[in-house]
């Protein structure tokens, strides 16, 4: 059986979510108490030393890291197009997963963390950021329905969340019509799941 360590408000946790559901895999969710900072628990920390969500066990599997879990369930449990083995296609898939832990963490997620939780950022800096982002995606996406390869794959779950979160980090989508129509895409696909704060386009 599958089980998802995880936190309900993580878009990392999400994007794990989502392509659970996308790929009809039937999934065990553990919840983790954040108040008591389970997450730092003796018994979490032999899961990932790390003390982060999401971690994924499969069997005696463990698997650590949202990117890496997408890696993991779409290799074991996808079509080939989700992370193609083809090495340039692939290497496609795994620059936007670079720009999901890079970019997107220090702008969109980080903007989010400040409005929403609390933390402490550089609000210049995060806005910056997320402005960039935005902007280059917006551009790709003029010519192209999805990020990699022309076709739906674990690069676009692994960027939609904390996009779709970006208005709990007051930033406005409105001028990026290319990222909505993307997210609008992927909110229309059979199996999609949401989550509380995701600001939808399909409606």
């Amino acid at each position: 059986m599958l089980t998802l360590h995880e936190f309900s408000l993580s878009g990392n946790c999400h994007k794990v979510r989502l392509l659970l559901s996308l790929l009809s895999l039937d999934y065990q969710s553990r919840l983790l108490n954040s108040a008591e900072r389970e997450h730092k628990s003796e018994s979490f920390l032999q899961l990932n030393p790390f003390g982060q969500t999401p971690v994924l066990t499969d069997g005696d599997t463990v698997v650590r890291d949202s990117q890496a879990i997408l890696v993991y369930l779409a290799r074991t449990y996808g079509a080939d197009e989700w992370f193609p083995q083809d090495p340039a296609k692939m290497a496609e898939v795994v620059s936007w997963l670079a720009v999901a832990a890079n970019e997107i963490a220090r702008g969109p997620n980080a903007l989010r963390l400040h409005y929403k939780f609390g933390r402490a950022i550089n609000i210049d800096e995060a806005t910056k950021i997320t402005t960039q982002v935005l902007s280059v995606l917006n551009l790709h996406l003029q010519t192209r329905h999805w990020l990699a390869n022309n076709t739906l794959t674990i690069a676009d779950i692994a960027i939609y969340p904390y996009i779709a979160l970006v208005n709990e980090g007051k930033f406005d989508l409105e001028p990026y019509l290319y990222v909505q129509n993307w997210m609008g895409r992927i909110e229309h696909l059979t199996g999609y799941v949401t989550m509380p704060g995701i600001q939808r386009f399909s409606d």
